[in-house]
């Protein structure tokens, strides 16, 4: 059958009805001494153990296609479990016709299945609520990604599944790898075949279990043509398409790839819990360090050669310092463009922020476990290096067990892209700070003589200070060496020289310069960082509005015009935004201003922004030309349509923060809009399954009512045209009316459908007109008398009350559903009553009964279509139905209540209008 590898990969042994376990328990290391625990990464642990706690654990059995044993598996470990004590309960299982699965059924408990009626057929699904009802402590539920019958509480079985879990039911489930959402495009890309029914990944992230269940193809295709696997017919179709080799070494290199990552993420989730900063070597992970200059893409390649020579996963990491921040819009064009780079070769592109970028980058590889770090090697001249310290030698000297490699880059070619400092450029700021400089000397010279030396050192040091916040550090360093030399020159004797007849005074001024840098230095910096989160503040401020409006708006044109305007807030210009139509087309479906359209030329950019799932237009490097950016709007499912934003006349170059702030805003509406999608297929789903509820329970009611018709006048007939010589008068006649009875029955019936159909489309026309309601109530009960018999009815209706605005016909109508309804759940001889009365601007008429009464839990589904409290006593199910509709029409109510003393009461309130209202009141 299979062979488990848990924790948890399992091959399959030689023999394969049987099942070899190799259990593997991960090393776990003696983690290092205990250091300070972040407060919130403590509270943030503490409370995801709390919701563990309260949920249910969930193990999932992985294979890579249908009959490698998973079911099998699966129920071979609750057999397990049960012979530990544990209450197992199989919820759902199908096996398929498999000998050997179905007789580990044996001694398990099986829960009922729930039968559903769709359209002509009756389905077998899993009973949600009898496993919450009968509540046991592990649960087995097969097929984690089936599709639930139409008119079930959940859609999807998976939802099931995590109902059960939130009850604090374990669970275990089975699931083939193509049926992760993740690998959809892959499978069909590799198979042919497009797999519908998936489950979201973050349902096998969230297991707390998965154990792979292997087979290798050749035994798997041996099962297959056994028809251990389908029956024969469809095991040779298998065979020539999804179950070819080829297809099935690629789905099961997928589910190894799969186990292999979720076991790299509870390594990585094992080591922050436990803070564990030393590399594990247990798999290669490469990072490259990125920054602005020619020589990022020819990092990005080797990183890529690295990590494919070590078949290890990389990344391509950029560190946003403030100093990157400073640079030409070129040079960061150049790290957008070599993180693009990255991730067209594979690589995954990171950006984070941060002053210190060796500390950033090696707190970063240790977090992911990295063992390699790329770096390019310096092509600035040394004395930098001794001055402001050197990246490289930082990042070796503290790397510890992790490799650093450095690569070579041409300097010549570098060093064309470096920043060129301008003299003129600077030039006001320069001028500024020595201003400064004069003002504090200025003010110095007011002061007394006697003031000390050490108050002048810190009056200098307080402009110094000043010129750092304001201006920079250029400019503070320029400060501070005049300030050094303007004390020298005009307060160290002799004056007005720079000769020191003191010695001590040198060592005065190589202080005061050395504590002035230092100043301005730590000022500038922090300025430096206040200008970068100020930035970041603004963006994620943006993001928080847009997301806060996209999450409260319904409807994908709200979503599309609320995306629209915060782009158009945020950036200026013209926006539109465009989804594919019903044609293969590119419709806009929002614009801000409104109105603006697109060129020609611009939809066309469009269109392949949509097609490639690429930026297209001005600034980027595809059809630069185009006078609008084109974002495509990338869901889970792909690309969903595409923002088009066309940037003031005047605009200059788009800079990389812009175009990272565009693409997110197009993210978080694709998200908005997949949602929306979502939502409308879960509303045409529920429409659907109460169409099909609708149509069984029509088909029920109808084929019913219509049968007793038929069936007695076919009787009736019959017994006319055979035995007519037979029969006396008295006896044809009573067949006859028998005939002319069910007729009128049929009749009624079919009415009932039209009248239902014309006020549900809203096709029938009121003729309204002021009316008094004691004809409409004389005439339902003429017409009820026959249906009434020999209850007696009481009638309370009193001469004086106002005229109310009514189609006659269609109250009529309802009233004498309303006594029907009354006759047919009453005993014959009960007393049914109907009476009118005014109250305040409605005028109220009761139909009561001294029957049986409602069930309190049924009053409100009684004027539901099709609904009948008791089907025995006959009736379709649409005349409470179309009372309501009545009701609704006229802009009144109707309403059921049990009586005091027994009995049911059903209360149609209509409106009166304004002058009779008034009129009304004014006679009180």
């Amino acid at each position: 059958m299979c062979g488990r590898l848990s924790a948890h990969t399992c091959f399959a042994p030689t023999t394969p009805n049987a099942i070899a376990s190799i259990h593997w328990t991960p090393f776990v290391p003696i983690p290092p001494p205990p250091t300070r625990p972040d407060p919130d990464a403590l509270l943030a642990r503490v409370q995801a153990d709390d919701r563990r706690a309260a949920r249910g654990r969930l193990k999932v059995f992985l294979g890579a296609a249908a009959g490698v044993g998973k079911t099998f598996a699966m129920l071979e470990a609750a057999h397990d479990r049960a012979s530990e004590g544990i209450d197992v309960v199989v919820g759902w299982v199908d096996t398929h016709g498999r000998a050997e699965t179905e007789a580990k059924l044996e001694g398990l408990e099986v829960l009922p299945k729930r039968d559903v009626a769709y359209r002509d057929h009756t389905l077998h699904e899993f009973d949600l609520d009898g496993a919450l009802a009968r509540r046991p402590t592990l649960i087995l539920v097969d097929e984690l990604a089936h599709t639930n019958a139409p008119g079930s509480r959940h859609p999807k079985r998976w939802q099931d599944v995590e109902e059960l879990l939130d009850a604090g039911i374990d669970v275990y489930t089975a699931v083939n790898v193509q049926h992760l959402e993740s690998v959809n495009d892959i499978v069909a890309a590799v198979t042919g075949v497009t797999v519908r029914e998936t489950v979201p990944d973050g349902v096998l992230e969230g297991a707390d279990d998965v154990e792979l269940i292997d087979l290798p193809p050749d035994e798997l295709l041996t099962r297959l043509r056994a028809g251990k696997v389908y029956i024969p017919e469809q095991a040779g179709h298998a065979l020539r398409g999804f179950f070819r080799k080829g297809n099935l070494i690629a789905l099961r290199e997928l589910a190894l790839r799969t186990l292999a990552q979720r076991v790299d993420a509870q390594m990585r989730a094992y080591r922050t819990e436990h803070r564990i900063d030393a590399t594990w070597a247990a798999g290669d992970r490469v990072v490259v360090a990125i920054g602005p200059g020619t020589l990022a893409p020819k990092l990005v390649r080797g990183a890529k050669r690295t990590a494919d020579s070590l078949r290890a996963p990389w990344v391509a990491l950029h560190i946003e310092t403030p100093s990157v921040n400073r640079q030409p819009a070129m040079a960061r064009e150049e790290i957008v463009t070599a993180l693009r780079l990255a991730e067209q070769l594979g690589g995954e592109a990171v950006t984070l922020a941060g002053h210190d970028v060796a500390g950033t980058l090696l707190a970063y590889a240790r977090e992911r476990n990295v063992t390699k770090i790329v770096l390019g090697k310096p092509t600035h001249p040394r004395w930098r290096d001794i001055l402001f310290g050197s990246l490289v030698n930082d990042v070796v000297r503290g790397s510890g067990d992790i490799d650093v490699s450095v690569i070579s880059g041409d300097r010549a070619e570098a060093s064309e892209h470096r920043p060129v400092l301008r003299p003129t450029s600077r030039g006001p700021a320069y001028l500024k700070a020595t201003a400064v400089v004069a003002v504090v000397t200025a003010v110095a010279q007011l002061l007394p003589p006697s003031t000390r030396e050490s108050n002048l050192v810190m009056a200098y040091l307080a402009g110094v200070v000043l010129v750092a916040a304001r201006l920079g550090r250029g400019p503070a360093i320029v400060a501070s060496v005049l300030a050094v030399a303007a004390f020298d020159f005009f307060y160290v004797l002799p004056y007005l020289t720079f000769a020191v007849a003191d010695a001590q005074y040198v060592f005065t001024f190589i202080v005061m310069l050395g504590v002035a840098v230092l100043i301005s230095t730590l000022t500038a910096r922090l300025r430096q960082q206040a200008t970068a989160a100020q930035a970041r503040e603004h963006r994620a401020s943006a993001l928080f509005d847009l997301s806060r409006d996209l999450a409260k708006t319904r409807g994908l044109d709200g979503l599309l015009a609320a995306t629209a305007l915060h782009v158009h807030d945020v950036f200026g210009g013209v926006v539109v935004l465009l989804v594919p139509d019903a044609h293969g087309g590119l419709s806009p479906r929002a614009a801000v201003p409104p109105g603006v359209t697109l060129a020609d030329d611009d939809r066309g950019v469009a269109r392949w922004a949509l097609d490639h799932g690429r930026l297209a237009g001005r600034d980027t490097d595809t059809l630069p030309g185009a006078p609008s950016v084109h974002v495509p709007l990338r869901g889970a499912r792909g690309i969903v349509g595409v923002l088009a934003w066309r940037p003031p006349a005047d605009a200059p170059p788009m800079v990389p923060e812009q175009q990272h702030l565009l693409e997110t805003f197009a993210n978080q509406a694709a998200l908005a809009v997949e949602r929306a999608h979502l939502a409308d297929e879960a509303e045409r789903s529920r429409v659907r399954a109460e169409t099909e509820a609708m149509r069984a329970s029509l088909l029920a009611s109808v084929s019913h009512d219509l049968r007793t018709p038929l069936t007695t006048i076919r009787g009736s007939a019959e017994a006319l045209l055979t035995a007519d010589h037979a029969l006396d008068a008295d006896a044809r006649r009573a067949l006859a009316g028998d005939i002319a009875a069910e007729a009128d029955r049929l009749e009624r019936l079919v009415a009932n459908l039209l009248d239902m159909t014309r006020l549900e489309s809203g096709t029938i026309d009121l003729m309204a007109s002021p009316t008094p309601i004691e004809e409409p109530i004389g005439a339902a009960i003429r017409r009820a008398e026959p249906v009434l018999g020999d209850r007696p009815l009481g009638v309370d209706v009193p001469p004086d009350l106002p005229l109310v605005r009514i189609d006659p016909v269609l109250i009529e109508q309802a009233l004498i559903h309303l006594l029907e309804n009354a006759a047919r759940h009453t005993p014959p001889g009960t007393a049914v009553e109907i009476g009118a009365a005014a109250a305040g601007d409605r005028l109220v008429v009761r139909v009561a009964d001294r029957g049986p009464g409602l069930p309190p839990e049924e009053i409100g589904r009684v004027f539901d279509k099709f609904y009948r409290a008791d089907a025995g006593r006959g009736g379709s199910g649409l005349g409470l139905a179309i009372c309501r509709a009545i009701a609704a029409a006229h802009g009144g109510t109707v309403t059921a209540a049990n009586r005091a003393g027994g009995g049911a009461e059903f209360t149609l309130s209509l409106p009166l209008s304004d002058d009779e209202a008034v009129a009304r009141e004014a006679s009180r």
